[in-house]
């Protein structure tokens, strides 16, 4: 994947995983695993130091990553709807780009159309609601239906996707020691 800032990747923070565990989890095949290997040690970071400025310091595909990791458990509780009313929407706009590098187009198709019914509907996603309020945005908000219902179709494929980059290109990802 491109490297747009020109750094070096030692200049990146890329956690240390055990080789032995990785290529385990390489030979069972285990995707989720993997995935995990790679994303918990940036939540742990991000948790850590208490603000997204570890964002600066990530490769474009570990930033997918986790970025796609916070998506997904807002989208898999709630829909678009929740992760919009929840204040991550701002992780949005990068996504479709960085899926569209690794070729994962499905689902950068999905996350460009949530991001232009948001949109179409900023004022009323980003207001402030009551709960009631809230659960009203589903009925308002129809089209989100169809969107989440792909994300969730789409959501093993697109972790496939990454997994197979991160096995291709490990050092992207982390450091095996």
């Amino acid at each position: 994947m491109y490297n747009p800032k020109g750094n070096v990747m030692s200049n990146y923070f890329l956690p240390a995983v055990e080789a032995a565990v990785w290529n385990q989890l390489q030979q069972e095949n285990n995707i989720n695993g993997i995935y995990d290997q790679i994303v918990e040690p940036l939540h742990e970071e991000m948790y850590r130091r208490q603000n997204f400025e570890l964002m600066d310091e990530l490769t474009d595909e570990q930033q997918l990553m986790l970025t796609y990791d916070y998506v997904k458990m807002q989208v898999m509780q709630g829909g678009f709807i929740q992760l919009i009313q929840n204040g991550y929407v701002g992780l949005l706009p990068d996504m479709p780009g960085w899926l569209y590098a690794l070729n994962i187009n499905d689902m950068a198709e999905v996350i460009d159309d949530a991001l232009k019914v948001f949109v179409l509907n900023r004022e009323l996603l980003t207001k402030t609601t009551t709960v009631e309020e809230f659960a009203l945005l589903y009925a308002e908000l129809k089209e989100f239906e169809a969107i989440d219902d792909r994300f969730m179709e789409l959501n093993e494929s697109t972790i496939l996707a990454m997994v197979n980059n991160a096995l291709a290109h490990p050092g992207n990802f982390v450091t095996l020691i």
